[in-house]
């Protein structure tokens, strides 16, 4: 029974796979493997359907609709209506603005060109002209009192047009000096040799002598103090030393103060006053750089060359060209050596006394040339002798081209050299050659006594 049961339950499938209806009984049960796995298989392709049907549809992306039936797309944030501009009719047609040029500010970029180009604008009206004379340093001369305004007058006369007369009275003013380089202090109509009215008047004038510097004078690096040292007024110089100081300061100058001052005759000192108006000048300028000429040393140098009229202002005349040769070689190259500007600013920057002098040597051969030099520069200067050692020591040597290429007179100049230099702490030296001189020429600088 059993087995009939089986055979008749697979006789179809028996027909479709062409086996034998003999087969055994492991047959069966393959065949039922297959078929349980069938039908596995159906029910899983069946659910898998269903899971299949009850997913969304998704559908096929259409064409966008037109503008009326578009719909608006979902976005994060909410999409606001762009803003209307109020529409306000013009009172009258409005012409169309210009066109905007993207490149038409650039020049703003570069408006500091016009700042820095160009000549600097226009200097005050009184300002004094520039100095015609060649010197190495930039400087100013100002004279206080008559002794100084005098002396002031030969270095105007040189072309050094940075010069200030400062004076209490007109009627010291000198022949020829034009107003603008006059400056007449009011307080009284002189002061009478009084040194204590004259320091007075120039404190309470302070203010407008620094004013009278700066309108008039200008950016200099020193400035040169002449004055008498017997008067009242040139006296009392000394109390303008900060009001000088405070404008070179205000302008830049790299330098200072200098002062040039005379000591009276033999016969001026036997008057009390005038003397202790001299010495009350000596020590107030002790400390800064000075030079002292001696008008007694003067009178005996220039004694029966020129009469009284003219014995001040030709010694004036003298001194100023001393002074201003020291300024002009300074400035000029030498094919030898150069005694240059910041050699001067050396020996003009250290305090105490200075001694110019100057001499010419005819006979160059002479085998003490050295001494002669140094002496003759001391014996025929116009100012005191100094005693002992100095701090600082000049020696310029002018000669022609013929003395420089002599071989004997080369060796001859360097004693001159080692003469003066073993009497100063530091030496400085230059050598120039000029044509059409006398002789040899020596100009002799003692500084710091």
């Amino acid at each position: 029974m059993p087995s009939t049961v089986k055979r008749s339950f697979f006789y179809t499938d028996e027909k479709e796979i062409g086996v034998d209806k003999e087969m055994s009984d492991d047959f069966y049960k393959e065949a039922a493997q297959e078929t349980l796995k069938a039908a596995v298989r159906e029910k899983l392709a069946s659910q898998q359907q269903s899971q299949n049907e009850e997913q969304p549809q998704v559908p096929p992306q259409q064409p966008d609709p037109p503008p009326e039936a578009a719909q608006l797309p979902e976005v994060s944030q909410p999409v606001q209506p762009e803003p209307q501009p109020a529409v306000e009719a013009p009172l009258s047609p409005q012409p169309d603005p210009p066109a905007v040029d993207d490149h038409e500010d650039d020049f703003d970029d570069f408006d500091f060109v016009d700042a820095y180009d160009g000549a600097p604008s226009a200097e005050d009206e009184q300002m004094l002209p520039e100095n015609r004379a060649r010197s190495a340093i930039s400087c100013a001369f100002v004279g206080v009192g008559g002794g100084g305004g005098k002396m002031a007058k030969a270095f105007l006369d040189l072309g050094f047009s940075k010069t200030l007369l400062i004076n209490t009275t007109v009627k010291d003013q000198p022949e020829g000096v034009s107003s603008e380089h006059f400056l007449l202090l009011p307080g009284a109509d002189g002061v009478g040799k009084d040194i204590a009215l004259g320091k007075r008047i120039l404190e309470d004038n302070s203010s407008m002598v620094e004013d009278t510097l700066r309108t008039r004078v200008g950016k200099v690096d020193w400035i040169f103090v002449l004055a008498g040292g017997g008067g009242g007024t040139g006296s009392a110089c000394n109390i303008l030393h900060s009001t000088l100081e405070r404008h070179l300061k205000s302008v830049g100058g790299i330098g200072s103060v200098v002062y040039v001052i005379t000591k009276p005759t033999a016969q001026e000192l036997l008057n009390p006053t005038i003397s202790d108006n001299f010495d009350s000048l000596q020590d107030d300028v002790r400390l800064s750089t000075h030079v002292v000429i001696d008008n007694e040393r003067q009178l005996q140098l220039l004694r029966g060359k020129v009469g009284i009229l003219n014995l001040y202002p030709t010694a004036n005349k003298n001194f100023a060209k001393l002074f201003w040769n020291i300024l002009k070689l300074a400035s000029e190259n030498s094919p030898i050596q150069s005694f240059d500007s910041k050699d001067l600013e050396k020996c003009l920057s250290i305090p105490g006394r200075m001694v110019i002098g100057s001499t010419v040597v005819r006979d160059v051969n002479n085998h003490n040339i050295g001494s002669i030099l140094f002496q003759g520069c001391l014996r025929s200067s116009p100012c005191p002798a100094p005693p002992g050692r100095a701090k600082t020591g000049v020696m310029l040597l002018i000669a022609t081209t013929s003395m420089a290429s002599d071989p004997s007179i080369s060796k001859k100049l360097e004693a001159a050299f080692s003469y003066v230099g073993g009497r100063t702490d530091t030496l400085f030296t230059g050598v120039y050659v000029k044509e059409n001189i006398p002789g040899l020429i020596a100009i002799t600088i003692i500084g710091g006594i």
